[in-house]
């Protein structure tokens, strides 16, 4: 039986990860600052750790008997733009302690293959039309906010663990993903959960509109989050060595995002467009690399968002019950 380690397992991405590896037969510990929010770990066993802490890593990638086959680094402070956009400082100290600290222990333990979690946040800005992005593309680097800076440096700190232990490290830049269970209000939640809990709250509460940030003419690419872990899982397995880009072909506006959702509910609101931070204008990136392992996504972004959508219902109307929301 392999043992997999999956830091960050209290999260969105993290938590599902460690469904998936469950369900490929491995022994999983999970460890996060917290616990899973929305429904029991599936992991084997599951630590709470600070990762900001090089002991804590240690411990975390400590086994009484042998070592992890796998170890998948995925544990960041991050959420959407709302938080990103001001939180500068958390996402730099932070994510760097994190990411430099768990590959330098699992360099100094002798794990063999590590997977850390980018994001395409390390591009540039686009332009709505402009030709895909690919990998390579990302240097000269430019990247749009401090998150993406950070995700840059910390692929390089893997790469040269990689380069020097002769680990094999795999990397990939995430694409906007959503799902169940995933945050959906706070301030952290990302795009696709903000709106469908406003307007499942509007919906339930009997309101005519919602409010957006931005004028809905941004372009985003969004990937539903089984379709991430078995692309994450498919390239740990693999032999690609350069950071490789998750996502898919389906690209569309905040405004098509919201038309769905509303949809999806069976509602048509008002829109009120408003202020906020909104992020870079356009996406465009090659999937090539992924798509050569034989993955491909198996859900559209309408399948993806009618789960989702249901699943945050069901979320709102609890919370208006008990007051709140």
């Amino acid at each position: 039986m392999k043992k997999a380690l999956v830091c960050g397992a209290g999260g969105f991405i993290g938590h599902h990860l460690v469904k998936c590896l469950k369900n490929k037969g491995y022994w999983v510990r999970g460890v996060d600052l917290k616990y899973p929010e929305f429904s029991p770990t599936q992991a084997d066993e599951f630590l709470i750790l600070d990762l900001r802490e090089p002991e804590n890593c240690k411990k975390a990638l400590t086994l009484h008997e042998g070592k992890f086959d796998e170890v998948y680094q995925l544990a960041a402070d991050m959420g959407g733009m709302g938080f990103i956009s001001w939180a500068e400082c958390e996402t730099l100290t932070n994510n760097v302690l994190i990411n430099i600290y768990m590959i330098k222990t699992s360099a100094e333990m002798e794990i063999q293959r590590y997977f850390f979690s980018s994001s395409v946040c390390i591009y540039r800005d686009m332009e709505p039309g402009e030709p895909k992005l690919y990998e390579k593309d990302a240097y000269p680097a430019m990247p749009d906010n401090e998150y993406g800076w950070e995700k840059l440096y910390s692929e390089r700190v893997a790469l040269s663990y990689a380069k020097r232990y002769g680990m094999k490290v795999r990397i990939a830049r995430f694409e906007n993903c959503f799902g169940p269970e995933g945050t959906y209000k706070g301030g952290r939640e990302k795009a696709p959960a903000a709106i469908c809990r406003k307007v499942a709250t509007a919906k339930l509460k009997g309101e005519d509109h919602i409010e957006v940030w931005g004028d809905g003419s941004a372009i985003r690419n969004y990937v539903y989050v089984d379709d991430l872990v078995s692309a994450v899982y498919m390239l740990m397995q693999s032999d690609v060595e350069e950071p490789v880009n998750i996502g898919t072909e389906e690209y569309i506006s905040v405004k098509e995002l919201v038309d769905m959702i509303f949809e999806i509910a069976g509602v048509k609101l008002n829109v009120k467009w408003v202020s906020g931070p909104v992020g870079v204008q356009s996406r465009n990136f090659s999937h090539e690399k992924i798509y050569s392992l034989g993955w491909k996504p198996g859900y559209t972004i309408k399948k993806g968002l009618e789960i989702t959508y249901k699943w945050i219902e069901e979320r709102v109307k609890k919370d208006i019950e008990e007051g709140n929301l």
